[in-house]
């Protein structure tokens, strides 16, 4: 492990078979998960559906990055958590301009749809927090990891509660509601973690 200054106490920075076994586990799990729900959210007309495809993608390019620096300097692994703040930034972005749009539509998902894909990604991604949950205190490329994850299984949880909302009241409305949510969670996670990358890339590494 890399002691980042030199008050700090050391930080797991993920040399371990273990977490990359995991890694690899949570990759392949995201990715599946992205085409599943790209096709299901384009089907029920769901904008939470694809907002939380389009992390399932985020997520399996950014653990594959994750896994590239694991082992490099501190400053590589912070600019890797930088590119994955920077990122999530850009995707709550996505998901407020597509929401605003569906706002003008007013299409009405398929709550059913929702229903099904988002228990689906429930189990998912609660397979990963499980798998990552020993590593939520690490450096902040792995940080940035565990921080995706959980994200992942608050967003679905959210998504089902949207489904049985927009099918209760017949209105899109909590479909939108809830993918304006996932972009703030997006948001307050890059903040999160740009400001530790920020922090370990301008910090003497010893």
């Amino acid at each position: 492990m890399s002691v980042i200054g030199c008050d700090c106490e050391p930080k797991f920075d993920g040399l371990s078979a273990h977490y990359r076994r995991a890694l690899w586990i949570v990759i392949i799990i995201n990715a599946s998960m992205f085409a599943i729900e790209l096709v299901a959210g384009a089907f029920a007309g769901s904008k939470a559906l694809q907002a939380d495809a389009l992390d399932f993608l985020g997520d399996s390019a950014t653990y594959g990055l994750s896994l590239y620096v694991i082992g490099m300097s501190v400053k590589a692994r912070a600019n890797a958590a930088l590119i994955k703040g920077i990122s999530l930034g850009a995707m709550g972005a996505w998901v407020l301009g597509t929401t605003i749009y569906q706002v003008f539509i007013l299409g009405m998902p398929k709550a059913e749809v929702m229903g099904a894909v988002g228990l689906l990604a429930l189990m998912a991604n609660l397979s990963s927090v499980l798998l990552l949950m020993r590593y939520k205190d690490g450096d902040a490329n792995v940080r940035s990891v565990w921080l995706c994850s959980r994200n992942d299984a608050i967003g679905n949880i959210a998504v089902m509660i949207a489904a049985g909302a927009v099918w209760f009241t017949k209105t899109p409305w909590p479909d939108l509601i809830v993918a304006m949510f996932i972009a703030g969670m997006f948001f307050l996670s890059a903040i999160q973690i740009i400001r530790q990358a920020l922090q370990e890339r301008n910090a003497p590494e010893i």
